[in-house]
Parts: C-alpha cells; sequence; structure tokens
C-alpha cells in the first residue's frame, strides 16, 4: 500500500505493544485520513497469541526490516536498542508510550511524541483516541483491557495508576467480562512455557539496558508457575552462557521469574557479575545461585531503576 504508515512496537513482543500496533493502526484508518498497518517484529508470546485468538483478531504480519522510503509509528518503547539498527534512516510519524525516554530516536521532520506515566501504552492510546476511544467495537475493546491487564499483572504491579483502572473498569463492563476470571485465562496462557526451548524462553520479554559500564539484558517471565521455570534452571543457565558468548554486545544476562500469584520475583545469580548487580541493586545477601525478591514484580519500575553495579 502506498504511503502505508508501518506501525510497530519492541521487538520480543508482548501483549502490549503487540496489540497497540493493532489499535493504533485501526484508529488511523478508522478515524483520520492516514491508511496504516500493524506488524510486529517477532513471533507473539503465549499469552498475546491467546487474546489476539480470544478477540478474533488476525496476527500482524512479522516485519523484518525498513528503509529510507518508510513511514512508521511506533508503540510501547522509545530505545533503539528495541528496535531496527537503522529506525534513524525511516521517517518517524508518531511516537506512543509509557517508558522513560531513552534518547538515541531522530527523524529528519518533527513526530509527534506522547510519553504518559501510565502502566500500558494501551491507556495513553485510549486517551488519545479521545471519544473514538467510547464506542470501540468489541475486539478493539477487547485488546485494550488484555493491554491493561497485562501489563498491571491485574493490578497487582506498582505501575498501576488510578486512570488505567478506570479505563479497564469501563472496557470490562462494556464486554459485559468479569475480569478476574479474564485476566486468569491470561495468565494461564503465559505460564504455559512447556513448548518453549531455554532460549526461546530467555528472549520472550527481553530488553537491553545500561548498568554502569555494561550492557545488561533484562529476561523477565510472568507466570503463574515458577516452579516449573525452576525446574529447568540448569539449562537456562547454559543457555544465558552461550547468549552471552554469542552477543558481542550483550555483558550478561540477569533473569528475573515472576510469580504473578505471590507478588515476588526470583533472579538467577549464576556467577559473580551477576551476583555483585543484585548484592548491591537490591541490598540482599546474595549465597546460591538463585535470590528471591518479595514485592519485586515490575521490570520498568522495580528493577531498572534499581540496578547498579
Amino acid at each position: 500500500m502506498a504511503n502505508e504508515i508501518k506501525v510497530f512496537g519492541h521487538k520480543s513482543p508482548d501483549t502490549d505493544t503487540t496489540c497497540c500496533a493493532v489499535l493504533w493502526a485501526w484508529y488511523l484508518n478508522e478515524h483520520t485520513t492516514m491508511k496504516a498497518v500493524p506488524y510486529m517484529l517477532g513471533e507473539p508470546n503465549k499469552e498475546t497469541a491467546f487474546v489476539l485468538g480470544r478477540w478474533g483478531v488476525p496476527q500482524p504480519a512479522l516485519l523484518e526490516s525498513v528503509g529510507k522510503d518508510d513511514s512508521v509509528a511506533i508503540v510501547d518503547t522509545n530505545n533503539p536498542q528495541e528496535l531496527f539498527e537503522n529506525i534513524n534512516e525511516t521517517t518517524i510519524v508518531t511516537l506512543i508510550d509509557h517508558h522513560k525516554l531513552v534518547g538515541g530516536l531522530t527523524s529528519d521532520s518533527p513526530m509527534t511524541v506522547t510519553i504518559r506515566p501510565l502502566a500500558s501504552t494501551a491507556s495513553v492510546i485510549h486517551d488519545l483516541m479521545g471519544s473514538a476511544a467510547d464506542t470501540l467495537p468489541e475486539p478493539m475493546a477487547g485488546l485494550m483491557l488484555s493491554c491493561i491487564l497485562s501489563d498491571t499483572l491485574e493490578f497487582r504491579s506498582p505501575t498501576t495508576t488510578p486512570h488505567d483502572k478506570m479505563i479497564a473498569e469501563k472496557l470490562a463492563k462494556q464486554l459485559r467480562l468479569d475480569m478476574s476470571d479474564y485476566a486468569n485465562e491470561m495468565f494461564a496462557a503465559k505460564s504455559d512455557v512447556s513448548d518453549y526451548t531455554d532460549a526461546g524462553l530467555l528472549h520472550l520479554d527481553s530488553k537491553k539496558f545500561q548498568v554502569g559500564d555494561k550492557n545488561i539484558r533484562i529476561s523477565t517471565l510472568e507466570t503463574t508457575a515458577p516452579e516449573t521455570v525452576l525446574a529447568r534452571k540448569a539449562g537456562l543457565v547454559a543457555a544465558i552462557q552461550k547468549m552471552v558468548a554469542d552477543e558481542s554486545d550483550t555483558d550478561d544476562i540477569l533473569f528475573f521469574i515472576v510469580d504473578i500469584l505471590k507478588e515476588e520475583a526470583t533472579v538467577f545469580t549464576y556467577n559473580e557479575l551477576t551476583k555483585q548487580i543484585i548484592s548491591k541493586s537490591f541490598e540482599v545477601s546474595v549465597e546460591g545461585d538463585t535470590v528471591v525478591l518479595p514485592g519485586v514484580v515490575s521490570r520498568k519500575k522495580q528493577i531498572i531503576p534499581a540496578l547498579k553495579i
């Protein structure tokens, strides 16, 4: 399609980034003169696949590259490390996010940037839609609610704001859904990781950040059955070591297993660097190869801001 806007989020796509690409493309097509197509930069996780299927929305196509002739809208990230290496060659029309400003994205022409301190990019998109958000068709309302429930862990995450909860309650009422029952279905789908390889688990939700002078990949896995993941610890550590050896720009990997129901995280401390980072960042004694961090469930608000060497 000529002059289409390609809408996509970060690599290792989760529910918020995938469904927000769909939501924003739908809004542009239905309520503006712009034409847009949603894309993903990787395969969806089990929760995201469940959500798309539950609301009868086709899975966005995989976008493998972009170029200087492309116009793009970026959702749920502003971090160049989570996008194509040549992202700045494109024309970035719009950026919609809820993460801290990282810097590094540029464009030859002005872009519209909206970054708000809400728990989900879907909440930001809800507000940008204005009155159109009050008449969302059922599939779009279902995607928006799913994003908020996913990113807030059904309001357990400290990133949750009253505004996120208000939007979710409004959408659930419109859809005549019991939010807890639906969230449990989503989390059950997310927790089925039996057919993922160890490396696949590490890549499911993974982002790179600078910690001191080190480039650290932070991988998180949210689950209601952490014991099934911990049982694979030996294989996961071996996969971590191989990833570090293969990725020239990664100094180490921190893997956090978030127990949704207990509201705590278990992190692997398999070598001296990871032990040092976790001990100093969370002021805990590190003796074995795992550490439990009570109350820690949010990478954005509780993990990333705490990390130091």
